[in-house]
């Protein structure tokens, strides 16, 4: 290591001490979703959390993406969305979702994408990217499911409550009132915040303080935002939900919601013992939707069928998909 280098990582280092060991407790949110209109509080009061009952009914939302063919100025990607129901203690629904093929490139192929993902109020001129396809069909597996939802359901989504800010703002609010409205109640579970208490991480320190106050095993939650009701109407809570559980969480309710009344169902689906802490009807959707390596090589190979049937020459596959970084790397 260069001295040049050696002094840019002791310096490095030097500030994330004083960041991480600092006493200051300003909440932040250094990466904020645009749109959101996220209000933190200035004092957040842990408060013990005791589990109840399982909810009647457990829908979970998560989705997938990989991307097929990268030409650079074009690529293929899929992404699907994957819906789970537990009730009584059992499974009872595995849906892992249509896997859907998008092309993105050039501003035909933006159109035509903006023109598939079927949003109303959604700007025709707006950017489009892999993140806006999945978290589209996301949120359509979440409408779905408080459309099959039984009252006093819960559906969680992976992630906070707040769709793509590509997405009208009056999308969420108009969803919550529609679950309301049936009974049923969403929850929105971040597995990694950027919430911020003076510039370090503030599960971190709520985790700390929650030990030091409640116990090593104790379940706890404390309030820690809330958001606009014209966007969504939303209370934001840190919380853990297992005696076993490593870490918290960030969990996003519907503010018209009595925090403890569903913090304490949610945490009756947060115990199983591979991932204490986390609701497992998430961890079984996270796996459904995921799209790993052998997924995206039987789509590149179909890909190549219709290439073939097409009459497309294959150096011209070559010439254009090959990825030149990767080949070099190896030769």
């Amino acid at each position: 290591m260069t001295g040049g280098a050696s002094t840019t990582l002791e310096r490095a280092a030097a500030r994330l001490a004083d960041l991480l060991t600092g006493t200051a407790t300003t909440i932040t949110e250094p990466r904020p979703h645009p749109g959101a209109a996220l209000e933190l509080f200035d004092q957040v009061s842990l408060r013990p959390l005791a589990r109840t009952e399982a909810p009647v009914e457990c829908w979970a939302v998560d989705g997938g993406q990989s991307v097929v063919a990268d030409a650079r100025c074009l690529q293929l990607l899929v992404t699907r969305a994957a819906r789970v129901r537990y009730a009584d203690g059992a499974c009872t629904l595995e849906d892992d979702g249509t896997l859907r093929a998008t092309l993105l490139g050039g501003e035909a192929e933006r159109a035509a994408a903006v023109e598939a993902l079927d949003v109303v109020g959604m700007d025709p001129t707006t950017s489009v990217d892999i993140n806006l396809v999945r978290d589209r069909w996301e949120w359509e597996a979440v409408e779905r499911c408080v459309a099959d939802a039984t009252p006093g359901a819960l559906v969680l989504v992976d992630g906070d409550l707040q769709p793509d800010w590509r997405m009208p703002s009056t999308f969420l609010a108009e969803l919550l009132a529609e679950a309301a409205a049936r009974g049923v109640t969403l929850v929105g579970v971040t597995k990694h915040s950027s919430l911020a208490s003076g510039g370090a991480p503030l599960l971190g320190r709520l985790e700390r303080e929650a030990e030091a106050s409640f116990g090593e095993r104790s379940m706890w939650w404390a309030p820690v935002g809330r958001t606009r009701a014209d966007v969504g109407g939303v209370t934001i809570v840190a919380a853990r939900l297992d005696p076993d559980a490593p870490f918290s969480f960030r969990i996003d309710l519907p503010a018209t919601a009595e925090p403890e009344a569903v913090l304490g169902p949610l945490a009756a689906v947060a115990d199983d013992a591979a991932f204490p802490g986390y609701p497992y009807p998430l961890s079984v959707a996270d796996g459904l939707a995921a799209c790993p390596g052998w997924l995206r090589a039987e789509v590149r190979h179909e890909l190549d069928s219709l290439f073939d049937l097409a009459g497309v020459p294959t150096d011209v596959r070559r010439r254009a998909f090959a990825d030149r970084h990767d080949l070099m790397e190896r030769s």
